[in-house]
């Protein structure tokens, strides 16, 4: 049976960055004050959140520290409360909005982890729906997302004004 093509345009962006930048996403982000154009939704002292622009689902964020480094353990005890607490921020963001039926919260150490950016330590917050898992991942390889990026990001950046407007 011959395979069918779904169009993604918008992954030769990524192709042709991807050939042309070498930096550190996370460092090129945050070196660039204009957030919009890297999808940061967030940042604190020493942290940024930023979507992942091929996310497992809808509002896919990642949480790094400003610190260039690749493991947890080199960042001292004030980057790592400000890296959980921001990772909290983002979550409670995301539950407010989204109404997820859970979360995957974790950190992938290393090529043999599945980390996908090794030299910069960062933890990925991906909220979950019952059944959001479907044949299109496993049959087509293709993971369908029901929002674009770009509302994606308006919604959690106005969800994390919300929810920061509420602490104190």
């Amino acid at each position: 049976m011959p395979y069918k093509i779904l169009w993604a345009p918008w992954r030769i962006t990524y192709v042709e960055k991807a050939t042309r930048v070498s930096e550190c996403i996370f460092c090129s982000a945050i070196k660039n004050p204009i957030d919009e154009e890297n999808y940061v939704v967030y940042r604190s002292k020493y942290c940024i959140a930023i979507l992942n622009l091929y996310p497992y689902n809808t509002a896919h964020t990642m949480v790094a520290p400003k610190k260039h480094v690749p493991l947890l353990e080199l960042l001292s005890d004030t980057e790592l409360l400000d890296l959980i607490k921001t990772v909290n921020i983002i979550t409670k963001s995301i539950r407010n909005e989204y109404k997820p039926d859970g979360f995957n919260i974790g950190v992938n150490i290393g090529k043999a982890a599945g980390a996908g950016i090794e030299d910069h330590v960062h933890v990925h917050i991906v909220p979950r729906w019952t059944g959001d898992t479907n044949f299109m991942p496993v049959i087509g390889s293709t993971k369908v997302m029901p929002e674009s990026i770009q509302r994606t990001y308006e919604r959690i950046k106005s969800a994390i004004k919300h929810v920061m407007s509420q602490r104190i």
